[in-house]
Parts: C-alpha cells; sequence; structure tokens
C-alpha cells in the first residue's frame, strides 16, 4: 500500500497537512477538475453554515483572518491587529484589495457584512456572536468590542466572509436567502468576493466553473487556470471517473475502492483522521414524537431510553465491518484536535442488549416502539450504511427504526426545521475549539444563534450557564476544566449519543499535490499539477 499517512503538525495539533505545494516560478497552466459526493447549497456566504458549504465558498471569498496550511490563524483580507483591554480589537485592513468585479474593498464593506451576518436570515450569526460593536475608523480601519472577553474571537471569524456592499445592494442581495426555506437572491448563484478563484458559472447539482483572480493580493502558489468542480452522488461513478482520468481528485473515496485507487500507477489515496465526530440525536422537545407510533409521549424524554437505544448500537461492529477499519469508536463529543479535549471522555459505555431492554422496560416501552430515522446518503462516509445497520441492531430490543435516507441538499433543510424525531450529524467545530459545540450543537436553542444545530433541542441550563463561562473564560486551565465539566453533563444525560470519528478519504491522480485539512476542506489556492 502506498497510502500517505498524515502527520499532526501545527499550532497545538490542530491540524494535518500534506504534500506542500511548490512555488509559481516554473509552473505551468493546467486545468484542475474534482468530484464531491454533493453539492455546495449555497454560494451566499451567509446562507447555510455548514463546514463543505463554507468550505467551498472560501475558494473565492475571503474573511478578516484564515486558517493556513497547519490550520493555525494568520492575516488575510486584515493584515494587522491588536487588542485594547480585554473587550476593543482594532484591525488594520489590506490595502489595494479588490473585489472580483474590480470594485475596492475597504472598511465599509466589513461594516455592511457585519450588519448582513447578524441579519433575521442569515446562518452565520453564531460566528459574530461574541461582537457587540464594530464601528469604522478610516477606511482601511475597524475597531471591534466584544461583549466581553473573547479568547476564541479570531478562531470564530475566520470563515466569517467579507462581501462587497456595492456588489450586494446594486443586484437585490442585502440580506442573506434562508436555505432552509428554499429562498433565493442573486447571491445564491453568483458570487464576487476577493478569493484566489472567482466563479464565471454556476449550474447547481450539475457543475461550477472557476478561474483564477488575477489580482489577488496573495502569491500564487498553484498552477490551476481553470477549476471545474462537478457532484458526483454515486460511488461507483466517482471512483471510476478518477481512474479513468475524467476527474483529478475525487472525496470521499468509498472505503471499498481505497486498494483500487490506491494500487493503481495512475492515482493514490490520501488519508489521516478527520476532526469530525459522527452522532445521532433525538427529539427531545416535542410531547408526541412526529415519527412515531407512540401518541401523547415522547419516549426520547427519558434518559433510560437514551440509553437503551445508546447500548443497543454495537458502535465496534459498525468501525470494523460497514467503517471497515477506517473510523475510531468514541464517547467523546470532541475530536482529539478540538481545543478542550480530554481522553477520559472517549470511552463508550459496553454495548448490552439485555440492559437496554430492562431499561425500556423501566420507562414503559417493554415491547419497544416504532420511529424514523433520518439520515444524508451523501454527506458523511457510509451515512446510510451506518444508519441501516443501526436499524437492526435497535430492531433487537424491540425498537423498530425506518431509515428515511436522503440527499443531503434537502436533509439539511429538514432537520434544521426541527422536522425530525432521530437524525444522524456530523460535525466539526468550525472554531477548532470545544465551545462551538456546547454553544452551536448542544445548547439550547435561544435568539442570536444559540442551539441553531441543536435539532433535536436538546436542553441543560447548567451547561449553557458553563458555556456561557467559558465564552469569557481565558485563564486556559480554567476554561479546559470547565469544558470537561460541560461536556461531561452533555455525555452523563446522552444529550447525542457520539459514534466514532471519521477517517478523511481523498483519491487523487499520481501528477496532482494538495493539502489535506484535518477539517476535511479542500482548497484550490494549494493545488498543483505536475
Amino acid at each position: 500500500m502506498k497510502n500517505r499517512l498524515l502527520s499532526i503538525v501545527g499550532a497545538g495539533g490542530l491540524a494535518i497537512a500534506l504534500s506542500a505545494a511548490a512555488t509559481m516560478n516554473d509552473a505551468r497552466a493546467e486545468e484542475f477538475k474534482w468530484a464531491f459526493s454533493g453539492d455546495a447549497q449555497t454560494l451566499d456566504p451567509y446562507g447555510l453554515s455548514e463546514i463543505y458549504t463554507t468550505g467551498f465558498q472560501g475558494n473565492f471569498y475571503e474573511s478578516l483572518v484564515r486558517r493556513g496550511r497547519n490550520l493555525g490563524i494568520e492575516p488575510a483580507l486584515a493584515e494587522s491587529w491588536e487588542r485594547d483591554g480585554d473587550t476593543v480589537w482594532r484591525f488594520k485592513l489590506r490595502a489595494g484589495v479588490t473585489f472580483h468585479n474590480g470594485n475596492p474593498f475597504n472598511a465599509d464593506d466589513v461594516i455592511f457584512s457585519f450588519q448582513r451576518a447578524r441579519g433575521e436570515t442569515s446562518d452565520v450569526k453564531a460566528k459574530i456572536r461574541s461582537i457587540a460593536e464594530l464601528k469604522k475608523v478610516d477606511d482601511l480601519t475597524v475597531e471591534i468590542t466584544t461583549s466581553g472577553p473573547s479568547p476564541t474571537l479570531l478562531n470564530e471569524i475566520a470563515d466569517w466572509y467579507i462581501m462587497d456592499q456595492e456588489w450586494s445592494v446594486e443586484n437585490g442581495a442585502e440580506e442573506a436567502a434562508d436555505v432552509r426555506k428554499g429562498s433565493e437572491n442573486y447571491a445564491t448563484r453568483n458570487a464576487n468576493g476577493t478569493g484566489p478563484f472567482m466563479v464565471v458559472s454556476r449550474e447547481p447539482d450539475v457543475r461550477t466553473v472557476f478561474e483564477p483572480n488575477p489580482n489577488w493580493w496573495d502569491k500564487r502558489e498553484h498552477n490551476v487556470d481553470k477549476a471545474i468542480f462537478t457532484p458526483i452522488k454515486s460511488d461507483a461513478t466517482r471512483v471510476a471517473a478518477l481512474l479513468s482520468g475524467e476527474v483529478d481528485m475525487i472525496y470521499p473515496v468509498p472505503l471499498q475502492d481505497a486498494g483500487r485507487v490506491d494500487s493503481s500507477d495512475q492515482t493514490k489515496m490520501l488519508q489521516g483522521e478527520e476532526m469530525r465526530i459522527i452522532f445521532f440525536g433525538f427529539d427531545q422537545n416535542r410531547d408526541e414524537l412526529l415519527y412515531s407510533n407512540v401518541k401523547g409521549k415522547n419516549p426520547f424524554k427519558d434518559r433510560r431510553v437514551r440509553e437503551a437505544v445508546y447500548l443497543s448500537i454495537d458502535e465496534n461492529a459498525i468501525a470494523d465491518r460497514i467503517m471497515e477499519g477506517a473510523a475510531k469508536p468514541t464517547g467523546s463529543y470532541i475530536a482529539p484536535q478540538v481545543e478542550g479535549y480530554d481522553p477520559s471522555m472517549e470511552e463508550r459505555p459496553a454495548y448490552d442488549l439485555k440492559r437496554a431492554k430492562q431499561l425500556l422496560t423501566e420507562a414503559g416501552y417493554p415491547d419497544g416502539f416504532e420511529v424514523t430515522l433520518d439520515c444524508p446518503n451523501d454527506r458523511y462516509v457510509k451515512d446510510e450504511d451506518i444508519c441501516v445497520a443501526t436499524a437492526t441492531m435497535l430492531a433487537r430490543v424491540g425498537i423498530k427504526t425506518r431509515v428515511n435516507a436522503m440527499t443531503k441538499t434537502k436533509y439539511f433543510g429538514k432537520v434544521l426545521d426541527r422536522d425530525t424525531s432521530m437524525y444522524m450529524m456530523g460535525w466539526v467545530p468550525p472554531t477548532y475549539d470545544a465551545h462551538n459545540v456546547l454553544y452551536d450543537f448542544l445548547g439550547t436553542k435561544a435568539e442570536g444563534g444559540q442551539g441553531k444545530w441543536n435539532m433535536g433541542d436538546y436542553s441543560n441550563p447548567k451547561l449553557d450557564a458553563l458555556q456561557q463561562k467559558i465564552a469569557m473564560t481565558v485563564d486556559a486551565d480554567e476554561r479546559r476544566a470547565l469544558i470537561k465539566e460541560a461536556l461531561r453533563l452533555a455525555a452523563d444525560d446522552i444529550a447525542m449519543i457520539p459514534l466514532h470519528q471519521q477517517t478523511l478519504a481523498w483519491g487523487v491522480r499520481e501528477n496532482v499535490e494538495v493539502n489535506q485539512r484535518a477539517d476535511n476542506v479542500f482548497e484550490l489556492k494549494t493545488t498543483k499539477i505536475k
């Protein structure tokens, strides 16, 4: 095997990197084609806060700060910043930057983007939640005042993309289009960023074409003069496209095909630990489940039922047989690369059908019940297969589970509308910090974005109080202790059921160099064809 196993590098071991790209001094221009199992759901950077969509947009939009090859924070549209006390940050903007249409970038665009990002239809409110005020000092200086000490501000805004005020107003895109409601505006299918590539054509679910931004402010590392993205849902078709040379890169590579890709003289596998944890969640809010035969009650409000489900899932079998060893079973809500990780949280309760049946009987469901499990079929590695296997396992204790699998473009809209009784979710904290999990994923749903991705509406006031304290605690040791306490609360409540940490699986042609990030984000700007 010639697998390119990745190593952890960089600040705090937060990331993995591969194949540093060479400079462009002797490079020739090339066409690059790649495929993913689904499409980005919008080009509007505030339309959906989902890591694949956000990563896709990062090829043409930029933030004040960005993540480098090792995922550490580095300057982007802001060339420098300084702090004044605990709550004031002053950012010096980069001079001479223009948007793709030639409009100059300045402080007015940052102010506009802040207002747009916190608008009613925006899905990225959480990225700017700690900002109490953002004001213009001059054309190339902005000042951010946070609502309190904010140890993760730079992490939070690293993928808060800046939009062109003039372009947005001219095209009637002053507000974000709400993906969950199927809304669109000009920014849904068109883009005007400052990034290294420009979108020259867009056919959703068919094809998106990019060309390099000739006026990009940064040093060009890639040698791509045209890039074509094609979503290919079928695993077999995606692999065939790579092996035949129709595309230069695919991800994910189906686990059963990794050997074929790696044994070919023309292709190779890139593999390593991903920061993503796969979970199952439950509706814990409604008095009666939407998709169940239980009337007048919600079984998942009872912790004993949630524990019974946990004990009924043989995750080791899923990791070995479904994931073919390309997953690490875990009881943790965050991966080792995430700030706040504690290895003591890794241990899962043992698979125990006898105890699960006992718990269901104690909860008043001796014969089990029926429920629907919503699941994507083109987002996570073996997502539908995992759900089908879980349904078989739950049937052993009487929980008759119907798997409702669908493409991710439909799936996320459904579950974000809370139109679910049980669901699958994968999570990479976009800030690479545990606080994001406590706020977005486990926090009680509230105005401002808290609990946005908590589709089961789990709620624990003590956890909410802890996450609010964590958000303003600067001392590292104290902060980690608070994170551990909060995550332990969620684990004891069985707020969600963690399954495993995914393994990255990318396939590329032998003549292609890319940087494989631990968050599974692909960047055109670091791609080179030899």
